[in-house]
């Protein structure tokens, strides 16, 4: 299957690459997805802590919960998907992941739909991480670009994506050239869907994008 992948990137010779990640990619970092195994944090789930509502009720056990994961990320490193990611230095990355290991791999262009753990941002007599919790809308300048970039995309790279976090999801089938899915358990409508990880097959991807310019 990943020869086929190979095989249609290669005769593509794509300009404009977008690459759209989710939860996915980090795993391989040491990063929880959050959904599935491993997904609680002292018997609660990210669905119960990350809403304005839980932070007005509780906001000392949503920050509590935040802390912990910023150190997580702070002793996680970006993995081999991370950086071949970033070896394609014209690709724009939108991203639904919050942990900015992009960026710290490299990327340069990177849209974070979901904002950014690491940023804060005022909320009533608190500051809250500058992230997008459930209920609330995406950020619309990240959108707006997000959608011009894969439209105007020769070839769109969906990995790690549960292709169920709506709206940003919804962004992929926007997209009309060929498209490739890597995750273990595709979900996304793309040309392509590879059932393997992020480390397994972004590297080998990237090098037929790269050799095929």
């Amino acid at each position: 299957m990943i020869e086929q992948a190979l095989d249609a990137v290669r005769r593509v010779r794509a300009r404009r690459v977008v690459v759209f990640t989710g939860a996915g990619v980090s795993a391989e970092s040491g990063i929880p997805t959050f959904r599935g195994d491993g997904g609680l944090w002292r018997n609660y789930r990210a669905e119960d802590l990350a809403t304005p509502e839980a932070f007005a009720r509780d906001p000392e056990l949503v920050l509590e919960w935040y802390a912990w994961r910023r150190e997580l990320i702070r002793e996680a490193q970006p993995n081999a998907a991370h950086l071949a990611i970033a070896r394609l230095e014209d690709a724009v990355v939108v991203t639904q992941n919050v942990d900015g290991l992009h960026a710290r791999a490299g990327s340069r262009d990177v849209i974070e739909l979901h904002g950014n753990i690491f940023r804060e941002k005022r909320s009533g007599r608190h500051m809250r991480p500058d992230v997008v919790w459930f209920g609330e809308m995406l950020p619309a300048d990240a959108v707006d670009r997000a959608v011009k970039s894969i439209q105007d995309a020769d070839l769109l790279l969906v990995i790690g994506s549960s292709s169920i976090v709506y709206p940003a999801a919804g962004l992929v089938t926007l997209h009309r050239g060929l498209s490739i899915e890597i995750n273990p358990q595709p979900g996304a409508a793309c040309t392509i869907a590879l059932p393997l990880t992020a480390v397994q097959a972004t590297p080998p991807i990237v090098d037929a994008i790269l050799e095929s310019r």
